[in-house]
């Protein structure tokens, strides 16, 4: 089985979406995950890359998510819509390579 190497992460009230690749960028996961769920997730998955979208509640999941292991990078808005291929929700993100 692949290792999670890069973790992508997309916030909201109290559902987020969660994609996980491997080095070379393939797929690992893709689920939803409930605000309750997240760190205790994260406790789980080899330390690796976080990336997730800078907002307002950003800092405070970059910190929690730091604390476990994890590198976590904010990417300013503005550098997040090239990444998104097709847009048809929260829960339908495609991501390019």
């Amino acid at each position: 089985m692949k290792q999670v190497n890069t973790i992508g992460l997309d916030l909201a009230k109290n559902v987020f979406q969660i994609h996980g690749a491997d080095a070379e960028g393939a797929p690992i996961f893709n689920r939803k995950l409930r605000r309750a769920e997240l760190l205790v997730f994260f406790e789980k998955l080899p330390r690796g890359l976080v990336g997730l979208e800078a907002c307002g509640g950003s800092h405070y999941w970059a910190r929690e998510i730091a604390v476990l292991g994890h590198d976590v990078r904010l990417i300013p808005p503005i550098y997040v819509k090239p990444f998104v291929k097709l847009w048809r929700g929260e829960h339908n993100l495609t991501w390019t390579n």
